[in-house]
C-alpha cells in the first residue's frame, strides 16, 4: 500500500508522463525521419521496368521478341498467365511467411543469425525474403556482407510500402535470373522448355525453382547434372514439408534435364521489324496475324526452299478477303537465310505480275456486256500497231471461247480485249482497289501491261484479288503494322455480275497435277525471261497470294506459276486449317447461255472476217459524248406510258454500232453516230456501245422521271 502511494506521488506521475511524451516525440521524429528519407530515396522500381518488346498476333500469342537495350530476354508477365502449382512451389521453397510479412521475415533472420555464429561468422544462408531478392535485383550488388543485408531490408520495407504483395511477386518473377541472359519465369520457360509457364510439369517447376539460386553454376545447357541435382534438392524440400506425395516426387525425379536452350519465338519476323520500327516506344505490338497459320505457313516455305535452285527464294501473304485482315504473312523462305536473301520481305518488292492482271481486263469485259464466257475469240498471230504478242508456249489455238481463253491464259485474247476495254481503263479500275501499277518512266499505259508490262507487288495483287471474295469490292489490307481505320475504297474494282463471272470460270480450271483438289479458285502467272512465278488463289473468302523467284530479279530457267508457284498455292490453303468459305452466290440478273442461246453480237468477238491479223492503226475507238459518265438525266413520261427516249452521241469507230443496254443487245445495229434508246424505267443504267471491230466504250448514268 506504501509502494502504490509512492508511485502515485504528483513528483512520479509527472516524471512519468514527461518521459511518455519525450519517447512518443522521439518515436514521431524518427518516423518522420525515415519518412523523408523513404521519399528522398526511393527503389529503384521503374528502371527495373525495362522490358523485351513483344510482337503477338491477334489472340495475344507471342509471334515475336526483342531483347532489351541491355541483350537480356525480359518478357512481360502476368500471374494469372503461370502456373499455379510452381508459384506454390517457389512461395514454400523461398519464403513460406511471404503473405504475411512486411518485407523481412524475423523468424528466418534469427535462424540465419545462428548459422552464422555455429559457422564462425560464415554467411550459410542469408534469410532473405522474396521480397529482399528483388531489392538485390533491381539494385545489383556482388558483396554479401552484413552491410549490403541491411540495405537489403531497409529496400525490402521500401518495397512493401509502395506494392502489393502480387505486385511484388509479379516483379520479381520478371527480374529473377534463369542462366545466360535469360531473365524472367517466361523467358525462361520459353527457352528451357519451347512454351509459355501457364502449364507445367512438377520437373520442370522444381527446375526453375532452383535456377535463380544459381544461375550460371546450374544452366542446363552447360551443366545439366547440376541442374538436375539443385532440381531434386527442391523436390526433396517439397517431399518433406509434405506438400507433393513421394510418388510424384519419385516421378518427376527420373526425368532429365533437357540440354537443349530452345530458340525464342520468331514468327512474322519481316513484319515484326516493320512493326517496331513503326512504333519504336511501344512495348507490346499486336499484329492481325494468326499465330498457327503463320508457323504452319512459315513451315511450308522452309521445307520448299531445298527443293528450290540456288539464290531462290519465295513469299505467301494469306488475308481475309472480308475485312483486308492480313493472317499471315511469309517474306522468305527464312529470315535467316542469308543464301537466298531471306532478309528481304519480297512480299513488297515489286515486280513484273505476268498473266495475274488478265482477270480484271475480262472483268471489264464482262462488265461492259460486249462479250459473255461463250462468247468465241481468235487466238491466232496479231498485230497491235507493231505490239506482236504470242502465248507462253509460243502456239496459237485458233477460234476459242473466252472460258477457255481466260483458263489456258492465252494471251493475244487477253490483248484483244484490253484494246477494247482501254488500259488506260485498267488502271483506273485497279486504282479503285488502292492500287497504281509500277510503269515504265515516261511511258503511257500500253497493251503490253495486261501480260505484265508494268510492276506490282504480292501484297497489292492480293488486295486486287481480294475483290473476288467480296463481289467486286477490294479491302485494303492491314496486318497492324500501320493504322488503315480511315483507307476506304469508295468505288468497286468490277460490279458484282463481272466480278461472279470471272471467279466462276477460275473455280474450273483444275489443281496442279499432283495437288490436293479443293474449292479454290485460282490464276497463275510467269514474268518475262522466268524471273517471277505467281499463283494468287481464292475461295469465298481468303485470298492466298505466292511469289518464287530470285531477289536480285535475275531468270531462273524452269520456273513457271502452274509448275512451280500453284502447287505451293494449294499446299499453301491446306496447311493454313482455315475453314473453306463457299464462293459467292450468283447474283440476280446473270443469265447463263450456251453459245446457241447468244444473241448475234455476242457470239464472235473480233473482226468480221478477215484473216485474223488485226491492226489497231486506223479509225480511233468509239467514244460516247453524250451522255458523260456519272450523269443524271431526267426524260419526260409519255402520255401513252414510259419514257421518251435518250438520244446516245457517238465519235469514232467503225460503224455499224450495236447497243447494250443493261447486258442486253439491241436487236437491230445502226450505222449513225446517233442512236436513240428508250429505257424500261429510272434508276441507274450501264449503257455500251460496240463498234464492228469489237471495240467498245461504256458509260453509266442514272434516268429520272419527269413527271410534269
Amino acid at each position: 500500500m506504501t509502494a502504490m502511494k509512492a508511485v502515485l506521488r504528483p513528483g512520479v506521475v509527472k516524471r512519468f508522463c514527461l518521459a511518455g511524451l519525450t519517447g512518443l516525440a522521439m518515436a514521431t521524429i524518427v518516423l518522420f525521419a525515415l519518412d523523408r528519407a523513404d521519399r528522398a530515396y526511393p527503389p529503384p522500381l521503374d528502371a527495373a521496368r525495362a522490358l523485351s518488346t513483344e510482337v503477338v498476333d491477334r489472340d495475344g500469342l507471342l509471334l515475336r521478341a526483342f531483347t532489351t537495350p541491355e541483350g537480356y530476354w525480359r518478357l512481360p508477365m502476368r500471374l494469372e498467365e503461370v502456373d499455379p502449382d510452381y508459384i506454390n512451389m517457389l512461395i514454400a521453397y523461398e519464403d513460406r511467411r511471404f503473405r504475411s510479412h512486411f518485407g523481412i521475415d524475423p523468424l528466418a533472420m534469427v535462424r540465419a543469425f545462428k548459422q552464422l555464429i555455429m559457422n564462425g561468422g560464415r554467411i550459410v544462408s542469408g534469410g532473405s525474403t522474396i521480397t529482399m531478392q528483388l531489392a538485390r535485383l533491381i539494385e545489383p550488388r556482388n558483396e554479401r556482407s552484413i552491410a549490403a543485408k541491411i540495405r537489403q531490408m531497409a529496400r525490402a520495407l521500401q518495397i512493401e510500402r509502395r506494392l502489393s504483395k502480387d505486385e511484388i511477386l509479379t516483379l520479381y518473377l520478371t527480374l529473377a535470373p534463369y542462366g545466360g541472359n535469360l531473365e524472367g519465369v517466361r523467358a525462361a520457360s520459353l527457352a528451357w522448355f519451347g512454351r509459355e509457364p501457364a502449364k507445367l510439369s512438377l520437373a520442370e517447376s522444381a527446375l526453375l525453382v532452383a535456377l535463380p539460386q544459381s544461375p550460371e553454376a546450374r544452366r542446363p545447357d552447360r551443366y545439366p547434372a547440376a541442374a538436375e541435382i539443385a532440381r531434386n534438392r527442391v523436390l526433396d524440400r517439397m517431399l518433406h514439408a509434405g506438400l507433393i506425395p513421394a510418388s510424384e516426387i519419385t516421378r518427376a525425379s527420373r526425368f532429365p534435364v533437357s540440354a537443349d536452350r530452345r530458340a525464342m519465338p520468331d514468327l512474322a519476323a519481316h513484319t515484326a521489324d516493320k512493326a517496331r520500327a513503326g512504333n519504336p516506344d511501344q512495348q507490346k505490338l499486336t499484329l492481325t496475324l494468326k499465330r498457327g497459320v503463320q508457323s504452319r505457313l512459315e513451315k511450308l516455305a522452309s521445307e520448299t526452299a531445298s527443293r528450290l535452285p540456288p539464290r531462290v527464294s519465295l513469299s505467301m501473304l494469306l488475308a481475309d478477303g472480308r475485312t483486308g485482315e492480313v493472317l499471315a504473312t511469309v517474306g522468305s523462305t527464312g529470315y535467316h537465310n542469308a543464301g537466298r536473301s531471306g532478309a528481304i520481305d519480297m512480299t513488297g518488292a515489286v515486280r513484273s505480275p505476268g498473266s495475274t492482271l488478265k482477270p480484271f481486263i475480262y472483268g471489264l469485259a464482262f462488265e461492259d456486256a460486249i462479250v459473255d464466257p461463250e462468247t468465241l475469240i481468235d487466238d491466232t498471230p496479231a498485230d497491235f500497231a507493231g505490239y506482236r504478242p504470242r502465248n507462253f508456249d509460243r502456239g496459237y489455238m485458233g477460234e476459242v471461247s473466252l472460258r477457255q481463253a481466260l483458263q489456258l491464259s492465252l494471251n493475244v485474247p487477253a490483248v484483244r480485249l484490253l484494246e477494247a476495254v482501254g488500259p488506260q481503263r485498267l488502271l483506273s479500275r485497279l486504282k479503285r482497289g488502292g492500287v497504281s501499277l509500277d510503269l515504265p518512266p515516261g511511258g503511257a499505259p500500253g497493251l503490253a501491261i495486261g501480260l505484265g508490262g508494268a510492276g506490282i507487288s504480292l501484297r497489292d495483287l492480293v488486295q486486287l484479288y481480294t475483290a473476288f471474295a467480296n463481289e467486286g469490292r477490294a479491302k485494303v489490307l492491314t496486318d497492324g503494322t500501320a493504322s488503315h481505320s480511315d483507307a476506304h475504297l469508295a468505288h468497286p474494282v468490277l460490279d458484282d455480275k463481272a466480278s461472279w463471272r470471272v471467279g466462276e470460270i477460275l473455280s474450273e480450271i483444275a489443281a496442279p497435277q499432283g495437288s490436293p483438289r479443293i474449292p479454290v479458285a485460282y490464276k497463275t502467272g510467269t514474268s518475262y525471261g522466268y524471273r517471277d512465278a505467281w499463283a494468287v488463289g481464292f475461295d469465298g473468302r481468303h485470298v492466298l497470294g505466292v511469289w518464287v523467284g530470285r531477289p536480285d530479279a535475275s531468270p531462273v530457267p524452269g520456273i513457271s506459276g502452274i509448275a512451280t508457284a500453284a502447287p505451293l498455292l494449294f499446299e499453301g490453303f491446306v496447311r493454313a486449317g482455315l475453314e473453306t468459305a463457299g464462293f459467292p452466290a450468283r447474283p440476280e440478273g446473270i443469265v447463263v447461255r450456251s453459245r446457241g442461246e447468244l444473241p448475234f453480237a455476242l457470239r464472235k468477238f473480233g473482226p468480221r472476217g478477215g484473216s485474223g491479223l488485226v491492226s489497231s492503226a486506223g479509225s480511233a475507238a468509239p467514244t460516247i459524248v453524250y451522255p458523260p459518265e456519272g450523269a443524271r438525266v431526267v426524260l419526260r413520261e409519255r402520255h401513252s406510258g414510259g419514257l421518251s427516249p435518250l438520244v446516245i452521241k457517238l465519235q469514232g469507230g467503225a460503224g455499224p454500232y450495236r447497243l447494250i443496254a443493261n447486258g442486253t443487245p439491241s436487236k437491230r445495229a445502226s450505222r449513225r453516230k446517233t442512236i436513240n434508246w428508250t429505257p424500261d424505267g429510272a434508276g441507274a443504267s450501264t449503257l455500251t456501245i460496240m463498234d464492228d471491230r469489237g471495240r467498245a466504250t461504256s458509260v453509266n448514268v442514272f434516268i429520272e422521271a419527269d413527271t410534269f
